[in-house]
């Protein structure tokens, strides 16, 4: 059920990363650049939005509980 969740939303992530139901949002302090998403209630995304040959890509930071990635 974890797997399906962070499957779907790696796929929506791909499509919009701003797609209101994954409440991106810019991070600051330390992780200055980078942003967030929420898959479930206590887990999350950290990624970076970076150019690729020319290409907007989304560089995976970390995934896990809000704890294990702040």
């Amino acid at each position: 059920m974890l797997a399906q969740a962070l499957q779907d939303t790696l796929s929506l992530l791909s499509e919009d990363a701003f797609h209101p139901s994954l409440k991106t949002h810019k991070l600051k302090g330390n992780f200055s650049g980078f942003w967030a998403c929420s898959v479930e209630y206590d887990l999350r995304i950290i990624f970076e939005l970076v150019q690729l040959e020319g290409i907007e890509s989304i560089l995976l930071e970390a995934v896990g509980t809000h704890d294990e990635v702040y």
